[in-house]
Order: C-alpha cells, then sequence, then structure tokens
C-alpha cells in the first residue's frame, strides 16, 4: 500500500481529533459535563460510537472517553512515502476520524450548529426537502443532519426486498451541475439511496442539485447531510444503526457491527473533486465498514482485496474515463461504483421517455409543476384490473379510449380510467386485488409522476417536464405492461391495458369497477384463520435480520404492513423457493393462544433454532418476533392492565417512558420479549388481534395518528366489540405520556381493561 494514503490519512485523524478535543474542552467550560446531549429521534445515541465502544453518550462529560479513545487510535504521521504492506495502522486513523467526527457533531447540535442551514440559497422552483427538518421560511433551509430511527424503519422493508439494494456516499463536487444531476439519477434509476456532504472550495454537490431544481430529501432518495465533510459521518452512524436494527446487535459489539455491513449493507463512497487530508482519514473510516471508495480525480489507489469484498481504493480520473462526453462519463463512474462493490441492482427497462425507478416514488408534483391531473377534486380517476382468458388478451396492447390532454389548458384536469387485462395459466381469481394493488408502486416509478390512493380514488399528475419530454396517457399503459411482466413474470403470461378519458366510457367502468370491489371486499372479508390449512412465512427481513420469521394468516398480515396472506399466497406462486413459503399448520395445540405443532416446527427450523414456540393471538406468551421495520409497537403498561399501541410516526414519549425508537430496540432484531411486540398497523382492526388476552378492549393507550388515520375502521372495531364508545375511552399522547396521568385519564372513562382478569 502507498505511504502516501497513510500519511494524508493519519494527518488528516490527528486534524480531526485535535478540533474534538478543541471543541470538547470548550464546551465543558462553558456548558458543563452534565449538560445533555443527543441526537435526534433515535434510541442508539450517538449509534456510531455506540456501536463501536458500547457506551451511550447522553452528557456532554460522556465525550471525554470517547476522545481518549480516538487518541489511542492515533498513530505517528509517517515521516517519508515508503510502501506500506498493511492498512492496519490508516485503518486505526479512520475509526478514530470516525469517532472524532460524530464527537464533533454531537456538540455543534449542543450549540445549534447543527442540522446545517443553506443560508442565502433560493431553492430553485418548487425544489424543497421532504424531511422533518425543513424549514421553508424564506426559500432557505436546513439539510437533513442523521436520519431518524423513524426513517431507517421505513426504509427497512425496501433494503431487505432488495429494492433498494444499497447506499452511496458522495463527498465533494462535481465536475458541473449537468453531472452532478447525471450521477444522482443513475443512482436513482438503479433505486440506490444516495448521501450527500463535503464540499471543494467552499462548493458542494448539495449546491449544484438545487440549482437545478433536483427535489431532495427522504422520498427521493437523495438525502444532504451537510456542507463539510464531518456531516458525512451520518451515514456511517445509518450504518451502524442497520446492524444494531435489524441484526439483533448490540452497542460495544464492532467487529460484528462492522463485518454485518460488509457482508449485508452494500454502500460505497464516491469522492468528488480534490481529496483532502480529512477526506482520506474519513475514507478511511468506511473502509473498516467494508466500503470501498472511488475517486473522480487521480490518487494512489489500493487494489488488493481484504478488508472490503472488492478494492479498496479506486481512482477513475474523469477526464480520462473512456465515454463520448461528460454525462456518459457520469454514467460509467457510477457504473464503476457498483461494480467495485458488487451491488446487486434490478434495473426495469421501462419504455417511456423520463427516467424510471423506486427511487421516484417519493417524488410530489406541486400545482405550479403540473401540466395535467387525473383524479383529486376537479376530476374523476380509477385503476381496475381484471383476469381474463387468454385468448381474450391481446399482450402489449395499449389503447386510449378519448382524448388525449394536449388540448386541455396546462394544469388542468381530466377524467381518467384505466383497465388491465392479465391473463395467464397459473393466475388465480384471488390474485387480481394482489396485482392491482401494484399499480401504484409502478405508475409512481417514473420520473415527474406522483400518483396517489387506489381503486377508485386513485389521482395522478404529469408534470411539465415529463409532458415536454413527450410523457403521454399511453405510457402509463406502458409502465404497467413492462413491470407486470418484469415482476409477475411467473403467473402473468399476458397483459393488455385501456386508458379511457371519454366521460360516458369512465362512467361505464367505474360502475363495474365498484362493483368488482365491493365483491372482492366480501370475499377476502370472509377469509379467517380456521377457513385455510395453512399460513405463509415471510423471512424476507433474514438479509438483515438473520433469524427473524413472519407467520402471515388471513388474520393477521406482516408487521412491515406490505404483506398479507394473499400477497405471500402469490409470491409463493411467482416464487416456488422465495422468502413466502406455505406453513401446515398440523395440529391444533392451543385454539385461544394460537398454537400449532406445524408452525412451531416451521418456525423452529427457519429461526436457525432460535424460537421453538410462537403463539399466533398473544403478546404475553411467545409472541412473534419482529426484524425492524415494524409500522407499531404493543407493549403492556401493568399499571392499566392494559397495552399502548405506539405508531412508528409517533415521536413523542409513551407511557412506557420510552419513544417508539427506545421501545423498538426490545422489539426488533428477531427477539421474543413477553409484553412486547412489532406488528402491522391494520392487524388491530383484526379480530384476532390480542385475543388471547383480551382483545382490542385492552389497548389502553394509541397514537393519534393511528386515531386518526383509521378513524372509520377503529369506531367499527369498537362496535363489533360491543362498546360503539370505547375509541373514546382509549387515551393517546395528546392527553397523557405517562402512567399516572393515563391511569387517571382511564379511571375517569371507566376504560373496560381496568375491570378485565389481571393481565399479569
Amino acid at each position: 500500500m502507498s505511504r502516501y494514503i497513510a500519511t494524508r490519512a493519519i494527518r488528516g485523524a490527528h486534524t480531526v481529533v485535535s478540533e474534538f478535543d478543541e471543541r470538547l474542552s470548550r464546551a465543558l467550560t462553558e456548558k458543563g459535563p452534565d449538560t445533555a446531549v443527543a441526537f435526534p429521534n433515535t434510541a442508539y445515541h450517538i449509534p456510531l460510537i455506540l456501536g463501536m465502544t458500547g457506551r451511550a453518550v447522553e452528557k456532554l462529560g460522556d465525550l471525554g472517553p470517547i476522545l481518549e479513545r480516538a487518541k489511542a487510535l492515533l498513530h505517528p504521521i509517517p515521516a517519508d512515502r515508503h510502501w506500506l504492506p498493511y492498512l492496519g495502522e490508516t485503518l486505526d486513523a479512520g475509526m478514530a476520524t470516525l469517532m472524532a467526527e460524530e464527537g464533533i457533531e454531537c456538540i455543534r447540535f449542543l450549540y445549534g450548529e447543527e442540522p446545517q442551514r443553506l443560508e442565502g440559497l433560493r431553492l430553485a422552483g418548487a425544489t424543497s426537502f421532504t424531511s422533518p427538518e425543513m424549514d421553508k421560511a424564506g426559500g432557505n433551509g436546513h439539510l437533513n443532519g442523521p436520519i431518524d430511527d423513524i426513517q431507517l424503519r421505513s426504509w427497512g422493508i425496501q433494503l431487505v426486498d432488495g429494492r433498494m439494494p444499497g447506499f452511496a456516499a458522495i463527498v465533494g463536487c462535481a465536475k458541473s451541475n449537468e453531472v452532478a444531476v447525471k450521477i444522482v439519477r443513475e443512482l436513482q434509476r438503479r433505486n440506490i439511496l444516495t448521501f450527500l456532504s463535503g464540499n471543494v472550495n467552499g462548493r458542494s454537490i448539495i449546491h449544484q442539485l438545487l440549482e437545478e431544481g433536483v427535489e431532495l430529501g427522504y422520498d427521493t432518495y437523495i438525502v444532504p447531510f451537510g456542507l463539510d465533510t464531518y456531516s458525512a459521518i451520518y451515514a456511517l452512524g445509518f450504518a451502524t444503526r442497520s446492524a444494531l436494527t435489524f441484526g439483533g446487535l448490540k452497542g460495544g459489539q464492532a467487529r460484528e457491527v462492522l463485518l454485518y455491513n460488509k457482508d449485508r449493507v452494500f454502500a460505497f463512497v464516491l469522492a468528488l473533486g480534490e481529496v483532502d487530508d480529512v477526506k482520506y482519514a474519513t475514507a478511511a473510516g468506511a473502509i473498516n465498514f467494508g466500503f470501498p471508495v472511488v475517486a473522480d480525480t487521480l490518487i494512489p489507489e489500493i487494489l488488493p482485496t481484504g478488508v472490503t469484498t472488492y478494492e479498496h481504493v479506486v481512482s477513475m480520473p474523469f477526464e480520462q474515463i473512456e465515454g463520448k462526453d461528460d454525462l456518459e462519463r457520469a454514467e460509467r463512474l457510477v457504473q464503476k461504483c457498483i461494480e467495485v462493490r458488487g451491488v446487486k441492482v434490478t434495473v426495469h427497462e421501462v419504455p417511456i421517455p423520463v427516467p424510471y425507478g423506486s427511487a421516484f416514488e417519493g417524488e410530489v408534483v406541486r400545482k405550479n409543476d403540473m401540466r395535467i391531473e387525473f383524479g383529486g377534486k376537479h376530476s374523476r380517476a380509477f385503476e381496475y384490473l381484471e383476469m381474463a382468458e387468454l385468448d381474450a388478451v391481446q399482450d402489449g396492447r395499449v389503447t386510449l379510449v378519448g382524448p388525449g390532454f394536449e388540448g386541455v389548458a396546462e394544469g388542468g384536469a381530466i377524467d381518467l380510467g384505466i383497465v388491465v387485462s392479465v391473463a395467464g395459466r397459473k393466475l388465480q381469481k384471488d390474485f387480481e386485488p394482489v396485482l392491482e394493488r401494484q399499480i401504484h408502486h409502478f405508475v409512481n416509478g417514473a420520473s415527474g409522476i406522483q400518483h396517489i390512493g387506489q381503486r377508485d380514488i386513485a389521482w395522478i399528475r404529469i408534470s411539465k417536464a415529463a409532458a415536454e419530454k413527450g410523457f403521454t396517457i399511453e405510457h402509463l399503459g406502458k409502465i404497467l405492461h413492462a413491470r407486470f411482466h418484469s415482476d409477475f413474470g411467473a403467473i402473468v403470461d399476458k397483459v393488455e391495458v385501456t386508458l379511457y378519458t371519454e366521460a360516458a366510457q369512465v362512467e361505464e367502468w367505474l360502475t363495474k369497477a365498484r362493483a368488482a370491489y365491493q365483491e372482492r371486499n366480501e370475499r377476502t372479508g370472509s377469509m379467517t384463520d380456521d377457513s385455510v390449512e395453512e399460513f405463509y412465512s415471510c423471512t424476507l427481513c433474514q438479509s438483515f435480520a438473520p433469524n427473524h420469521v413472519c407467520v402471515v394468516s388471513p388474520e393477521r398480515l406482516g408487521l412491515c404492513g406490505a404483506y398479507n396472506w394473499l400477497d405471500c399466497k402469490a409470491s409463493n406462486q411467482i416464487n416456488p423457493t422465495g422468502p413466502n413459503q406455505p406453513i401446515r399448520k398440523g395440529a391444533l395445540l392451543d385454539a385461544p393462544k394460537g398454537y400449532w405443532q406445524g408452525v412451531n416446527e416451521f418456525v423452529q427450523v427457519a429461526s436457525h433454532g432460535q424460537i421453538t414456540d410462537v403463539a399466533v393471538y398473544s403478546i404475553m406468551e411467545n409472541p412473534m418476533t419482529a426484524c425492524g421495520c415494524f409500522e407499531c409497537i404493543a407493549m403492556v403498561i401493568p399499571e392499566t392492565n392494559g397495552v399502548m399501541v405506539l405508531s412508528r410516526e409517533d415521536t413523542s414519549m409513551s407511557p412506557a417512558g420510552m419513544t417508539f425508537s427506545t421501545l423498538a430496540g426490545m422489539a426488533g432484531g428477531g427477539l421474543q420479549t413477553p409484553g412486547i411486540m412489532g406488528h402491522g398497523k391494520f392487524y388491530i382492526l383484526s379480530p384476532k388481534y390480542l385475543s388471547a388476552d383480551g382483545g382490542f378492549k385492552r389497548v389502553v393507550w394509541m397514537s393519534s395518528v393511528l386515531k386518526e388515520q383509521m378513524a372509520d375502521q377503529l369506531h367499527k372495531v369498537a362496535e363489533r366489540e360491543g362498546d360503539p364508545g370505547l375509541m373514546e375511552r382509549i387515551c393517546d399522547e395528546r392527553s397523557a405520556t405517562e402512567v399516572e396521568g393515563l391511569l387517571k385519564f382511564l379511571q375517569e372513562k371507566e376504560h373496560p381493561a381496568l375491570t378485565m382478569p389481571p393481565l399479569l
């Protein structure tokens, strides 16, 4: 290995650790050692430090031992540039740098310097950040700062099912604005999460993207951390929490955390522009995680494998990349990054004139940017999928019945009916709603297209930019044809799409569709756990939580909320050796608690012997395990003889004395903990919800966001349980966030849980 890299990295580490020392000394003098410090909305304290050292930093004084740990990892700066046969000293310098950078960012939060602001930079067009930290006042806004646990878990299902194959940490500034946009678009097209930080001579890729009107934020997979290199630490903190959240690892298991990331988190660093000492040091820290570094400038390389899967450091001077122009060179640069890290990417080739990929699903088309809309307040829109005989479907045919939007005024609205006819020898009638729900995701994958809702409350917008590139109504059909074949080719042989804009046809087909919706509701609503002979497993999350197994039944959907029994059945038909396997229930061992011999035997094998028994209907005895991407946490509050239900979207304190992020560490990672479990939010509506422990009447506290989102359904559940006024007796964070206040509320409202048989 070149001594040059070691020299630069070690020198950079000394610089960062020295600054950490100075900042900490000043903060201790000005604020005092007992001053509370924290990153927002995370149960993992200062996450990389927690993962590497096991120390939970809660007060300013807790950073003292971290500083000493970082200093202990420093080596003398090499005096010459002789060849060095090993990476040890450089890796130590990298880890010291990461600890010091996280300590610096922690102190910055204390002084209100984080998250950083883009002072004086007017956001282009309708561009905005979609993170909670965004402050739109005056057109300026905060950068994201660290990713919170809520977002980490909401991305969890995409991380584990491969839709989000990895993440890129981009540091610096691209050669031009056009190159910056091309790089992130290529990453978006491959659904790779992109973190942005750093600058070159004061100019960052963040500036470049905003100037070009690129929307940044959680929903678009392009997350701006900060304008200096130190903010790159948030990407490594995110990686650390991935191991702690999904891998069931604990703080202090440094080797296990690093190996977990090498083997399961496919990330890389892309250094754009000049690489200074601090960037070398930070890159050395990333290599500890198995994340390689690719630079677009001429720097020494480390090509032998070892710590990373393939090369450690690769230099691709931008002007020397083979390609006819800068945009083609940018594409090849991204391809090289993917190759070096070994990222497994699935790109759907969809014949439309705009970029396509899951990363565009979160795009918002605002009114000022809108060319046309279907549905919403000013028009009707619906989508309906029907199964047909093979001879009745002409594969690939897309027909528009009625006018296009070319003659409609800019910003106008027209009716739209999307009717998809599918045929296949392995198709079943029960698969219709499963396939129909995919229309939302498929259409949303197009850049500049916004899709909200489903069935007869669909709402679609096409942006001016997409229309200018040639996107038409017919392209919606082309997307659906391509994606249904790509994703469901095992059961779908033919796909035909008819798009209706003519008013009479829209009305006629809307009536047919609503009749079909009602029939499906009745058919699926009549399915119970007792009416089927088999449940389904979901081991999709084992790529991140190796011992977790979901048991999905007709009356209990997957804890992430993304998979119900019919979804799993369809998935098994598509991929018989995949993560959704049929579980023969076998002999019934305990009906009230939900024990079956076949379920226990399957779970024991699938969890690698970690779990031997699962009570499908109980929270108190052998509850089902969870990975980390659950929508809700249910937890017993002993003093109330009841259960609280906390939403992932709720950042407030709960009566358990912990936030969702903290509780998630107890419920996730494949752990089986009586009295606490993760679950999907719609499971609350099931007659089997906590049925072994008293059912829905045990719920004494519920996040208000759930009450509001599911108001009508929850009132129906209360009526089903024989207590129509039950929802008014269930407390939320607006009334109490501690046990004493909760008890007072329950007593005043005479909640039934107070008189039910004891839970404990």
